[in-house]
């Protein structure tokens, strides 16, 4: 046990206040009280202070595992992703290259452009018969995203035995650990990701240089590495930041959040390539922490990793990479942060899937996020001379190349014992093994605090039928979950399911992944003083799917493997009744959407139900079809008002705007700035203020807009602390919104009490940074449980304070109407993270078509 990283916990514990005046602040490397808070913050500015506009070169999404585009839907399914070919290396294409552009702003830094990455690609294919590179999908703004593979010219009959090994690898570990030929001859892989976030740029132009210097080198050792490696770089997994100079990518999203829900194309493309490539070892090059800092991690470590395989392997690198950069010789790189080692609990956690490095260790990889040391970014960007930066800018390619050196070397020095590491995870997935016990000092500095682990299931067990089901079903079997479906009906724990129904059986290569995914989670709220980001997430119960879990027995049925699950829709009502819509899923919400679009007239009967004409049947069913949604026979005589299709202006965070087009609304964005210019409100029905708008900072013109929209009874929906603070101001409803400490998040329980938010609502919402209401003169739609927090992290603000104790039975979404006569619902949860939570997109739904009223 590493004393020195209890005691940093304790003192880190004394200045939680500190991280809810500036998440920032940080005390002096070395400090046993300091908090770490050396990257941005987790939840970040731009969920309550920047407003998203709307951007014309990010119109791709994703609903049900499909791609949708503008307003149509493309199909359903787990998509046609990358995956490797069946040629031999080299497997050289030609990239296609871009205009020069000026306002590239990696040119400033003397970095190389992104529309200098592909000549600089083919270039070196015309040169070198080990480089191969390829196009793996596009970005959110529609830039290619490319992978280069550098190895030894193989035959397509190597590559083909290659692949036949990597297969037994997964699918059969047993034969893979007697295989000689294997042992002998697999090719070690190592992948490299470099520019995640867009504008911490160095990790590309350090992986360029170790691709040209693997590609022309001569001497014995690079040829005898690349006769028995394959090295995979992802060269800018962002180019849409990397143009603009922003951490986010088209779509206003960071990237290495979104390993759990692959929202975006940048995360879809990596997910397609750490699967088909199954690296023993990869890098996640980022920027910038002062001192280059080096995962592995602090706890609290993932419960469903295989640690003892990680970190194995994980500290031993980290110190090869410190060592590789002290060899530079600046006084900038004389040591490196390794968190395992250095920091304290919480302080640089490896809990979440959601960041590239965690996702690939269920994966089968030893991965590793690395943080150059120097700042160019942010308003040292602007600030800075163009020298300085330069001078940084180059120190940072130097440790970005000596870090993807050293860790070359490891995995080519080490691979006998990584191949066993890999094969080792996957032998007890699929029998069924307990997480080990690890003990003390298994690593130098390994303690209790070190120690996670979790009881995985038998199985999961997920009735189809339902939209939410194949969305699900299509994103496990997306990320190589095995998935099947049972042939006929069958009982397991007292339960009768029928015939159809899918099941996740937990013995299972990567049941760390499935169950990291399906599982409630866990409250690790006593455990570490803090957390960086989401501390809970869970697709089982936030998804809007049956889940159901089997601890002991596995469903004894014969089942069939699934490739693809298959939407369920249908029309149950005979022909010439009018129908009806029940909305509980996002899905529901989106055939709505498109039946206004064409001009069909509907009627809103309750808040979650809408009646659809008889003689709309056809365009019913063939949404029914391409969405999945169900449609039962409407009341004879269907009364309720006419709904039409809503106008929506939004001050929304990015993620927001993106899942408010998944459902097919049209948002007009609005912001502070846009109204004190002078954008209008006089068409518009629901305003929703979450991020950007502040109703004491308009001026006269701005404040006259949303006055006059106020009084002639427009809705307000509300999210947060901006929305809180808007309705306030705004003296829309009494409600007084209580703020819990701003890092406190997860999947938290709920009573459903209203009409409208909690007309069939999941028991389960998430929350980051939660509020909840006291007061009267409003309308409870949910309250939090007696126990609010399912999994994640939340501790009080001082003893007895905004804690979960505090929030327990009280109102986390509220609805109420204006003095003006419109609509307010005010939330305290989040519906929309990230475009994670997809089982609350209705509830959140609702509240619009509410208050458009």
């Amino acid at each position: 046990m590493d004393l020195s990283r209890t005691l940093a916990g304790f003192g880190t514990a004394l200045l939680t206040a500190a991280l809810l005046a500036d998440p920032a602040a940080a005390a002096a490397p070395g400090d046993p009280d300091r908090v770490q808070a050396s990257r941005d913050f987790g939840n970040g500015p731009e969920r309550n202070e920047v407003a998203a506009l709307e951007n014309a070169s990010a119109r791709s999404l994703s609903i049900n595992g499909a791609e949708v585009a503008g307003a149509g839907i493309t199909g359903a399914g787990s998509g046609t992703g990358w995956k490797p070919g069946k040629r031999g290396y080299p497997r050289q294409n030609t990239l296609s290259v871009y205009p020069e552009n000026p306002d590239d702003r990696s040119i400033k830094l003397g970095l190389i452009p992104y529309h200098g990455i592909a000549p600089k690609l083919n270039a070196l294919q015309k040169a070198s018969d080990k480089v191969s590179a390829e196009v793996i999908g596009k970005s959110a703004g529609g830039r290619d995203l490319y992978l280069v593979t550098v190895t030894a010219p193989e035959s397509a009959a190597e590559t083909a035995r290659q692949d036949r090994w990597k297969a037994m690898i997964e699918d059969n570990p047993w034969a893979a650990q007697r295989d000689g030929h294997l042992k002998a001859g697999y090719k070690t892989p190592v992948w490299i990701n470099a520019n995640i976030h867009g504008n911490e740029w160095e990790g590309t132009d350090g992986a360029l240089r170790v691709i040209e210097r693997l590609a022309t080198a001569t001497d014995a050792k690079t040829v005898a590495f690349l006769k028995k490696s394959r090295v995979y770089v992802t060269v800018t997994n962002n180019p849409d930041g990397r143009v603009a100079g922003t951490r986010a990518n088209g779509a206003g999203f960071d990237i290495n959040r979104d390993y759990a829900t692959n929202s975006q194309p940048e995360s879809r493309a990596i997910r397609d390539v750490v699967i088909g490539t199954q690296p023993f070892v990869m890098l996640d090059e980022h920027g910038y922490t002062g001192t280059t800092l080096i995962e592995p991690g602090t706890p609290p470590h993932g419960q469903n990793y295989e640690y003892d395989l990680y970190i194995k392997h994980a500290l031993p690198n980290a110190l090869g990479m410190e060592a590789a950069i002290q060899k530079l010789g600046y006084a900038e790189t004389t040591r490196a942060d390794i968190p395992f080692r250095d920091y304290a609990p919480g302080d640089w956690d490896d809990w979440p899937p959601i960041f590239t490095p965690m996702y690939a260790i269920f994966q089968g990889a030893i991965g590793h996020t690395v943080e150059i040391p120097l700042r160019v970014n942010n308003a040292d960007y602007t600030n800075l001379p163009v020298e300085e930066l330069r001078r940084r800018s180059k120190i940072n390619t130097d440790v970005a190349a000596a870090t993807i050196e050293a860790a070359l070397t490891y995995a080519d020095t080490n691979k006998s014992s990584l191949l066993a590491g890999q094969i080792e995870q996957f032998r007890r997935g699929w029998v069924g093994a307990p997480s080990p016990e690890i003990p003390d000092g298994f690593v130098d500095g390994f303690g209790p605090e070190d120690r996670y682990s979790t009881e995985f299931p038998r199985a999961y067990v997920i009735p189809a039928g339902t939209p939410a089901a194949t969305r699900l079903i299509n994103h496990l079997i997306a990320n190589d979950v095995r998935v099947t479906k049972a042939r006929h009906g069958f009982t397991v724990n007292g339960r009768r399911y029928a015939s159809g129904t899918y099941i996740v059986d937990m013995h299972q290569p990567k049941r760390g992944l499935a169950n990291a995914l399906l599982e409630a989670g866990r409250d690790i709220s006593d455990l570490v003083p803090q957390m960086y980001d989401i501390s809970g997430w869970s697709l089982g119960l936030l998804w809007g799917a049956q889940v159901d879990i089997s601890r002991k027995a596995a469903p004894r049925v014969a089942t069939t493997p699934v490739r693809q699950a298959v939407l369920q829709g249908g029309v149950d009502a005979r022909k010439g009744s009018a129908l009806q819509l029940t909305l509980k899923d996002g899905n529901d919400v989106r055939a709505v959407n498109e039946l206004l679009a064409r001009g069909i007239k509907l009627r809103r009967t309750g808040a979650a139900t809408v009646v659809v004409p008889a003689e709309a049947r056809p365009e019913a069913t063939a949404l029914a079809r391409s969405l999945g949604v169900r449609f039962t026979a409407a009341p004879t005589k269907p009364a309720g008002e006419v709904l039409d299709q809503p106008v929506i202006a939004g001050a929304v965070s990015a993620d927001e705007l993106f899942a408010l087009k998944e459902m097919g609304f049209t948002v007009r964005t609005v912001s502070t700035a846009l109204l004190n210019g002078g954008a209008g409100l006089s068409d518009v029905d629901t305003l929703i203020v979450s991020s950007g708008l502040s109703y004491t900072g308009l001026n006269a013109t701005g404040r006259a807009t949303v006055d006059a929209f106020l009084a002639r009874g427009g809705g307000v929906v509300t999210r947060g602390a901006t929305g809180a603070t808007f309705n306030a101001a705004a003296k829309l409803l009494p409600a007084v919104a209580n703020a819990a400490r701003g890092d406190a998040n997860g999947v938290v329980n709920v009573v459903n009490t209203g009409p409208v938010v909690g007309a069939g609502s999941l028991p389960h919402s998430f929350v980051y940074s939660p509020l909840w209401f006291t007061g009267t003169g409003f309308t409870v739609e949910q309250r939090y449980g007696a126990d609010p927090l399912v999994a994640g992290h939340w501790q009080p603000t001082t003893a007895g304070a905004n804690g979960q104790e505090q929030a327990a039975g009280q109102a986390a979404v509220v609805s109420g109407a204006t003095a003006g006569g419109g609509n307010v619902v005010l939330f305290g949860t989040e519906p929309l993270f990230r475009a994670h939570p997809k089982g609350l997109y209705a509830q959140y739904a609702r509240a619009l078509f509410w208050t458009a009223g």
